[in-house]
């Protein structure tokens, strides 16, 4: 029986590995993707699946076969995925409470960041404590969002920590911090005059809801990082990292 194309369009991509993919067939037999599939999709033999591995490749193809622990998926193209940014982004971010934090965390993987590092500022919303347990939430919320978007890859949460350590640490080849008061530019305006170039490695630092400390104005001073603004508008944290985000990657 013929699948119905809207059935097609709607089934998600899932996130393989290579070593699955043998003869032009993958075999599907974790337990995740296998229940996922199998379960909550109730996909048929003969219906479509979008699957992506480590190195990027995308596969078209068609189920074969469903046994109670495997899938078997016959591939009809496969080509390399180019759902990705031309720049690597990252965001540095204090993080928030509840459901402000998951929407973060998600559309930042929606706009196509390569990694989250969440930041414990002066003014931030939660204990480290709770920062820590929720780092593993924060991780599957980005690998369900990366299924939905057909991301190319999951981007990955990172532990705790701080800008001075994060700084030390990790070589940028831009350090932008998003600020209220006290900028050097508008994005808008700092983007006409220097935009981001290819391969070029991008931190944006967004601070909590009641914005940077002033310790932390005197950090971005003292390492010459760039203060911007988003306007006039006083912006949610969660309004702020979308907006920021969204303008760098559009």
């Amino acid at each position: 029986m013929e699948i119905p194309p809207e059935r097609v369009q709607l089934m998600p991509h899932f996130f393989i590995n290579s070593k699955t993919v043998e003869n032009d067939v993958i075999k599907i037999t974790d337990k995740e993707n296998y229940n996922h599939i199998a379960k909550s999709l109730r996909a048929k033999i003969g219906e479509n699946l979008l699957l992506i591995d480590e190195n990027q490749i995308q596969y078209e193809g068609k189920i074969e076969k469903i046994t109670p622990n495997l899938i078997e998926v016959q591939i009809t193209k496969s080509y390399k995925s180019n759902r990705g940014l031309e720049f690597q982004l990252y965001l540095a971010q204090s993080p928030l409470r509840s459901d402000a934090q998951s929407l973060i965390v998600e559309k930042a993987t929606e706009l196509g960041v390569d990694g989250i590092y969440p930041i414990f500022t002066d003014n931030c919303a939660l204990k480290k404590s709770v920062i820590e347990r929720k780092i593993p939430k924060w991780q599957k919320i980005m690998q369900e969002a990366s299924k939905q978007c057909e991301r190319a890859k999951i981007p990955t949460c990172f532990e705790l920590s701080d800008m001075k350590k994060l700084l030390e640490n990790h070589r940028f080849d831009r350090v932008l911090a998003f600020t209220e008061r006290s900028t050097d530019y508008n994005l808008k305006d700092y983007l006409a005059k220097s935009p981001i170039l290819k391969n070029e490695k991008i931190l944006v630092i967004i601070g909590p809801e009641g914005g940077f400390s002033a310790k932390e104005f005197e950090f971005f001073t003292e390492n010459k990082i760039t203060t911007l603004s988003l306007g006039n508008l006083i912006l949610k944290a969660e309004t702020a990292v979308i907006t920021a985000l969204g303008n760098i990657v559009l």
